[in-house]
């Protein structure tokens, strides 16, 4: 096969028409001063990889991100008081609440990176694109 590729991504096989190469970039992204949504938006296209020319939805193509300064994040509103983020178990009153106040005074990673889990697809590539970051 010269100018096709077969590619196993995720359990499926297909065949490309071009072998595709890409190679994965280290960016680094200072969140000082910046608002979670916007930097979760600018932070997911690079996972996704749509910053390059060479994107296709059903590839993971994306860079790596490291982000740094994330306990300057900037938060509008009162949302460090109001804010909840719920966890369901599956069991009968297994459902957890947690403001985002003390979840950011714990590990303010987990903010930026549910912020981003969220904006992501929800398909097979969402835990390996999230690894990234």
């Amino acid at each position: 096969m010269t100018e096709k590729e077969i590619i196993r991504n995720m359990g499926r096989d297909f065949i490309a028409k071009k072998p595709v190469k890409t190679e994965r970039k280290l960016h680094k992204i200072d969140a000082t001063n910046q608002s979670v949504g916007r930097l979760a938006s600018q932070i997911a296209v690079i996972l996704r990889g749509k910053n390059k020319p060479a994107y296709q939805p059903h590839l993971d193509l994306g860079d790596i991100v490291e982000v740094a300064n994330i306990k300057k994040l900037k938060f509008t509103g009162k949302k460090m008081e109001q804010k909840k983020y719920y966890h369901y178990s599956g069991y009968q009153s297994g459902l957890k609440t947690a403001k985002m106040s003390d979840i950011f005074k714990t590990n303010p990673g987990e903010i930026l990176k549910r912020a981003v889990k969220q904006m992501l697809p929800p398909t097979r590539l969402r835990q390996q694109i999230l690894r990234r970051l």
